[in-house]
């Protein structure tokens, strides 16, 4: 059986950012993934994709931020149980947890951490017909490498932030960008909304609103797509090598759901008011995995979640202990394998 301090569901940026904080505070981690690497969406669906919105960082690629996040919490050695699902969990007569994976490992800690992101998930897919025959031949729900549209005509469905992002970033890929929505407002970032009108406006990429596709066409694969606009009913075919439908992922929490936490449309409610505690105490959920007034699916806001958790798991686990805090500016970060990063002399000269 595996045993550690804080045990942590889902090996995303939230879920690795917290083995950082509760390292700090010298609380060791072990982390359940069912991927079979860390990094959860980031790494498995959109390693390439730029972020914006990562304090420091004006862009960032997504699997750039997984192998910064990585190299941030080697000093404190975490555990990984990766490519196995969170199956069962168990109170112990000592307050402390056994998570049972979907292979049968256990794992014992004090304190569980869900930083599941958005569960397990699939694609959400338009009704088309013809879809699934040109899956994989021209239609993609994901992007996970975008050379692969190198120099190729790409039309791009949605009105989120990735469609948005996508479409921006692809602009300066292929030869061709279309965006089309049904709609005239997008659900995005004002910021990218702004920046797909500019590339309109340039004519580095072409937006259909209010419209939609309505029909496939191709033989061995995907050669035109059929648009209808919805203000004048006109139809028009536009030749095409990638159809790329960005609606969204439809998530599921999976085994987690029947845990007895308090489920709230398919997320588990905490109390931001304290600690992102759950409705079982010991149990926390932190990032995407969680919701409450005024939540935010941002990445920043799972690293502020992870980090008051982690103060909140340290008073559990030695209640008859006062931690005293200490910046890192400071203190410098003193790693579980006897490494020690040291603040710079000039700083803490400063500070003090």
């Amino acid at each position: 059986m595996i045993s550690t301090d804080i045990l942590i569901i889902g090996a995303g940026p939230t879920g690795l950012f917290t083995v950082f904080e509760a390292g700090l505070l010298k609380l060791k981690c072990h982390l359940i993934d069912a991927l079979p690497q860390p990094g959860g969406q980031c790494a498995e669906i959109y390693p390439k994709k730029p972020i914006y919105d990562i304090p420091a960082f004006p862009e960032i690629l997504a699997g750039d931020l997984i192998n910064n996040l990585m190299e941030q919490i080697k000093p404190f050695q975490p555990g990984f149980t990766l490519g196995e699902r969170a199956q069962t969990i168990k109170k112990q007569d000592d307050g402390s947890f056994v998570v049972t994976t979907n292979k049968g490992t256990q794992h014992k800690a004090p304190i569980v951490a869900i930083a599941g992101g958005l569960g397990s998930f699939e694609p959400r897919k338009p009704l088309l017909d013809k879809l699934s025959t040109f899956e994989d031949k021209g239609i993609e729900y994901i992007i996970r490498d975008p050379e692969l549209y190198r120099n190729k005509r790409v039309v791009i469905a949605g009105g989120g932030d990735s469609a948005l992002d996508w479409s921006i970033f692809l602009s300066d890929v292929a030869t061709s960008v279309t965006l089309i929505h049904r709609r005239s407002e997008f659900r995005g970032a004002l910021d990218s909304v702004e920046k797909v009108q500019e590339l309109k406006n340039n004519g580095k990429i072409a937006l259909i609103t209010p419209a939609e596709i309505i029909a496939l066409e191709g033989d061995d694969g995907l050669k035109s797509v059929v648009i209808k606009k919805s203000s004048t009913q006109e139809e028009i075919k536009l030749e095409v090598d990638h159809f790329i439908p960005l609606f969204g992922l439809s998530p599921k929490l999976g085994p987690i759901a029947d845990w007895g936490l308090e489920i709230e449309k398919n997320a588990i409610k905490v109390d931001n008011a304290l600690d992102y505690q759950t409705n079982i105490p010991g149990i926390y959920a932190i990032g995407d995995v969680n919701t409450y007034p005024g939540k935010l699916k941002l990445i920043l806001c799972g690293f502020h979640e992870a980090t008051m958790m982690c103060q909140s798991a340290y008073g559990r686990i030695f209640p008859d202990k006062r931690y005293v805090m200490k910046y890192t500016t400071v203190g410098g970060v003193h790693g579980f394998d006897g490494s020690k990063k040291e603040a710079p002399k000039a700083v803490v000269k400063s500070i003090q």
